[in-house]
């Protein structure tokens, strides 16, 4: 099936529009673009376009803020907790990393938790505005409680696709595994990374834990079978997030060029497969970067861009131009 070729500045404007016609703030609106146009940038259209009808839905509904900004309610030099003010989540991060990455700056590293916010995007939007400073930048949510955050909007995809999901990532309402994202979505669950415990699910698991307390518990927003299921907007969302920011200098010395090496020794091992380069993260996100400079656009599956225009026929606001395609 061809796929729609579409500009990142249309994407963008697009969202900005939607955004408007719901009330939503006009720097909220450009926040929430940025990320969600990064993230099919990158090659991650699970937080991406595809998304966008939650957010506007949140915001219609009231239950997500139209206004605002976020409020520091605790602070010592190296960390903050921050009240997101039931503000999109863009809003919230963009704010937190603001504030981890000027702490890390001033005393070598910054932690920064927030509650009181909404799904946010890919993480790796936030963690990258550290590396723009030279630093490390670390960033997690309790969007999906007890699983790998990602995971879950790509059975999302998925089933916008039409698509059978890999074994492994999730189960029915009776917990048994299933390849039926339509199974996951109503009543099932997300199984963790690795899947079952024959697979080192039960280390998926307690890393899943781990992210739920820097995200959930250090913040004091809800957590586990508190958080609201995916697509409700019956209530608010109170979903935690952390976001650290570390400078490098301040421990050895010599820091780029051991990762540089590092770097290299990876992408010179073996490969597994002939015509398979053996990849480290970030790589596929390169790739896909180079891939929509190449045609001069982002490719999007016909099924997202044409379930957007008819939110956007729902909002009285211009549709997603698709006069350009491509093959799959």
């Amino acid at each position: 099936m061809a796929r729609y070729l579409v500009s990142r500045s249309d994407v963008h404007q697009f969202i900005e529009r939607c955004m408007k016609a719901v009330g939503a703030q006009s720097s909220h609106g450009s926040a929430l673009a940025k990320v969600l146009v990064e993230g099919d940038y990158r090659g991650h259209y699970s937080h991406g376009l595809n998304r966008l009808d939650i957010y506007l839905k949140d915001l219609e509904t009231g239950i997500c803020a139209k206004d605002g900004e976020p409020l520091i309610e605790k602070s010592t030099v190296a960390t903050a907790l921050v009240n997101g003010n039931n503000l999109i989540g863009p809003v919230v991060g963009n704010f937190c990393m603001d504030l981890a990455i000027q702490k890390a700056k001033d005393v070598g590293v910054g932690w920064v938790s927030a509650y009181g916010s909404n799904h946010y995007g890919i993480a790796g939007f936030y963690s990258m505005q550290a590396l723009k400073h030279s630093l490390i930048g670390i960033t997690c949510t309790n969007t999906s409680p007890l699983v790998v955050p990602t995971r879950g909007k790509k059975i999302e995809v998925h089933q916008r696709h039409g698509k059978k999901i890999p074994v492994g990532w999730g189960c029915d309402s009776k917990g048994n595994g299933t390849t039926d994202p339509v199974e996951v979505l109503k009543g099932g669950g997300l199984l963790p990374l690795g899947g079952n415990e024959a697979a080192g699910g039960y280390k998926g698991y307690g890393l899943s834990l781990m992210v739920e307390v820097f995200g959930g518990i250090l913040s004091g927003s809800l957590y586990s079978e508190n958080i609201r299921p995916w697509k409700e907007t019956n209530r608010v969302a109170n979903l935690g997030q952390c976001f650290i920011a570390i400078n490098p200098n301040c421990f050895a010395s010599g820091f780029e060029e051991r990762m540089s090496d590092l770097l290299k020794i990876h992408r010179s091992l073996e490969q597994s497969e002939p015509g398979l380069p053996v990849l480290v993260p970030g790589d596929p996100e390169v790739l896909h970067i180079t891939e929509c400079e190449h045609h001069g656009g982002i490719p999007y599956h016909v099924n997202v861009i044409n379930f957007m225009n008819s939110v956007a026929k729902d909002l009285g606001v211009n549709l997603i131009p698709t006069n350009r395609t491509i093959d799959p």
